[in-house]
């Protein structure tokens, strides 16, 4: 017999016995069972609920039998930890369940887009779709929380980790955020498949100087509350059960010992109820900082900033005792945090179910699974160029297709950073479902040009050559392998790693018309080919089912509905470049910018206008936030505003009309952006308050409508107030946060 079998015969014989759980646990609220619980708990077995370990094979029984563990991370097989839930359950004193972490960030077994890809949709429903699969598969083994999801702002891409993030954008964060939390977390704790969530990193760790990871992060504390801030909030709102600190410094003071961001924000103005986690070792890293001279002093501090739980490193657990003795901390502080703890684990039943038995879940990367990947990675796909109708490619105007680049058919590639279980076996590669697409109606004539994204080799590209005077049209698969994205993969030029940009000019000198599709963990700069190629569908890493996505997509089986969740700079020296900026004193515009070349010899100081801008660069960026074609083009006109001045606390209403201006049916995402005018401190240009997609068919119109309360055009003020001014406003609804569409009103 199967041994996962023998297990669950074990599992359905402990349920069975139906055994009440010793000291009132299973009695009342989790708040009530908790207090209960923990009035029984000697102060080595509090500290054990605060001690996260890393599993992966360790021998954790005898720690698990004297309490001293109250959480394992990075244990995936269900046999094992089956077998630790049963130590923690039967062996130890009270009988306390352990929490399972794992980083499920974007798929389990069925790997979806990186969350960037996924923000790419602007689809919550995708979003929330794909966190539940992963949450169902995860949760298979055994595992109940997840460290997801990650939605730090950033506006600097040279970050290896605005890969996991949402993007630039504090309400499209916010939406997609909580829909992610919804997905993991489902409508009951305790339900099965249900897992916990992680809201991290809090906060500002997105704004890291030079988007160098671990770097410290400078943000005023208006800006933090107008932008880096909004979306945890919505996390919380959402019901998020857990938060996870930063490991950066914010001005000054690393957030794994921040008192203002647990105690003041997340504790007395948001009312958390559930724990904090520090990150991997980043207690005992305050010492690295220079935040605390040794690990007695690092544990204070984040004992008196309110971490919960301490995650890999030991401090806690070598400390906690003599803090006490010392006077430095009291023990009714640690009840309090401990109570944090088994709240969770309550809610999450698992005094009830701590064991799992797969055969209760479906197959992992099954077809339903499989599907929602395939649909999450469409519309993630965002098309960027389209010159004279490259695509959609045809199988019956085109003899040949030559399929150029090192991303073409690599399966593990294009799962993208942070996946620690998805499996390239799984993976439908590009280069496959081409294939099986055109099965005998096309030639296909396939070429590498480099080993490797990062390849600097050139002698492969004859071959490719080759292949392309042969063919009717190509398509190259460029970008950047999965390690060059993610925790701790930051780079200062994040043009086309190796020789991809030499390879794009060998195969342009044919003359062919090339499709880049771009397969990438950040915004790349791509002035220096995006006029050498006559289509861009940038695909991000977009997980398991990439090859059918994008094959739908190239020969028009679907039309491309992706827009940007952030910014494309021109070149590396814009960043930050973001939609939301600030006016200024000196605004730019086209008619008050000269470029470098311009520049009349012996020119006045005083010639060039005055204004905020590149001398080389400009002031825009390559492709704006909110951006992306499809095969289709779309009319917006008729904008109409309910009233022209409303009240402080009423709503106010938008309409306009949408037309599908093209012959396909064609998704759009509709974007409504609003500029206050005048504030109590300066506010951004343009910021999003709201988004829908929606299906047209070719010649379709609909009206698209919006609504806001005043509370929604809300702001932190000089003295950090959350306020709504009376005064002008504008409004915009259009495809990008470039909407030319445009209206105004006033709140009296």
């Amino acid at each position: 017999m199967h041994q996962n079998t023998l297990r669950a015969e074990k599992v359905d014989e402990i349920h069975a016995s139906d055994l009440e759980i010793p000291h009132g646990t299973n009695l009342g609220t989790p708040d009530e069972r908790a207090d209960l619980l923990l009035a029984q708990m000697t102060l080595e077995e509090k500290i054990g609920q605060m001690s996260q370990v890393n599993g992966g094979g360790w021998d954790l029984h005898k720690s698990i039998q004297e309490g001293r563990i109250g959480s394992v991370l990075n244990e995936v097989n269900v046999d094992t930890v089956n077998e630790l839930q049963r130590v923690a359950m039967e062996e130890s004193r009270l009988g306390i369940p352990l929490l399972i972490g794992r980083d499920v960030i974007h798929g389990f077994k069925t790997i979806f887009p990186i969350p960037l890809g996924q923000a790419a949709s602007w689809n919550p429903d995708l979003v929330k779709q794909g966190a539940a699969i992963a949450g169902l598969e995860a949760s298979s083994t055994g595992v109940n929380w997840t460290f997801a999801p990650m939605i730090d702002i950033t506006r600097d891409p040279r970050w290896g980790r605005i890969a996991e993030s949402l993007g630039e954008d504090p309400h499209l964060g916010s939406v997609l955020g909580a829909a992610m939390v919804q997905g993991f977390q489902g409508n009951d704790l305790g339900a099965k498949g249900s897992i916990a969530a992680c809201a991290k990193h809090f906060a500002g760790y997105g704004a890291v100087e030079s988007g160098l990871d671990y770097n410290t992060a400078n943000i005023p504390e208006n800006e933090l509350r107008n932008v880096y801030l909004r979306p945890f909030k919505a996390a919380l709102d959402a019901g998020v059960a857990t938060f996870m600190a930063a490991f950066s410094d914010l001005n000054g003071v690393p957030a794994t010992g921040n008192e203002f961001l647990m105690k003041q924000v997340l504790r007395k103005e948001w009312n958390f109820d559930g724990f904090v986690v520090s990150d991997w070792d980043s207690i005992s890293e305050l010492t690295v900082h220079g935040y605390a001279a040794d690990h007695k002093e690092a544990a204070f501090e984040a004992l008196n900033a309110g971490i919960d739980m301490e995650m890999a490193s030991t401090t806690y657990a070598g400390n906690v005792q003599t803090l006490i003795d010392e006077g430095k901390i009291n023990e009714q502080q640690i009840d309090t945090m401990v109570c944090n703890i088994l709240r969770v684990k309550f809610q999450l039943g698992l005094f009830e179910n701590p064991y799992t038995n797969p055969e209760q879940y479906p197959a992992l990367v099954n077809e339903q699974h499989l599907q929602a990947a395939k649909m999450a990675a469409q519309e993630s796909c965002v098309l960027l160029k389209n010159d004279n109708q490259a695509l959609p490619l045809s199988k019956t105007q085109l003899s040949s297709l030559a399929i150029i680049g090192p991303l073409a058919d690599d399966g593990q590639e294009q799962l993208g950073t942070w996946v620690f279980d998805g499996e390239s076996h799984h993976s439908q590669t590009p280069l496959q479902a081409i294939q099986k697409f055109v099965g005998d109606d096309l030639i296909i004539h396939v070429a590498r040009g480099l080993d490797t994204s990062r390849s600097n080799d050139k002698r492969h590209f004859d071959e490719a050559v080759q292949a392309a005077q042969q063919c009717d049209a190509v398509v190259m698969f460029v970008g950047e392998e999965a390690i060059l994205s993610g925790e701790a993969h930051c780079r200062a030029d994040i043009d086309l790693p190796g020789h991809q940009e030499q390879l794009i000019d060998a195969i342009a000198s044919t003359g062919k018309p090339i499709t880049l599709v771009v397969l990438a963990g950040r915004p790349l700069t791509m002035g220096n080919i995006i006029d050498k190629v006559s289509a861009v569908l940038y695909a991000w890493h977009p997980g398991t089912m990439a090859g059918p996505a994008i094959t739908d997509l190239l020969f028009g089986q679907t039309s491309p509905s992706g827009k940007l969740p952030v910014s494309f700079p021109r070149v590396v020296g814009q960043i930050p470049i973001y939609y939301s900026k600030k006016n200024t004193g000196r605004p730019p515009s086209h008619d008050n910018i000269t470029h470098i070349d311009h520049i009349d010899g012996g020119a006045a100081q005083t010639s060039l206008g005055m204004s905020a801008f590149y001398l080389d660069a400009g002031f825009t960026p390559l492709f704006p936030f909110g951006y992306g074609l499809s095969y289709s083009h779309f009319d917006y006109s008729d904008i109409v505003i309910s009233d022209q001045h409303i009240n402080l606390g009423d709503t106010i209403h938008f309409t306009a009309q949408v037309r599908n201006c093209g012959d396909v049916e064609a998704q759009e995402v509709v974007q409504l952006y609003i500029r206050d005018l005048v504030g109590n401190v300066t506010r951004p240009v343009k910021e999003l308050k709201g988004f829908e997609k929606i299906t047209l068919q070719a010649g379709e119109s609909q009206t698209v409508s919006f609504s806001l309360h005043t509370d929604d055009l809300a702001f932190y003020n000089r003295k950090m107030e959350l306020v709504t001014e009376p005064g002008d406003f504008h409004v915009w609804i259009g495809g990008s946060s470039e909407a030319e569409l445009w209206g105004e009103f006033k709140i009296l």
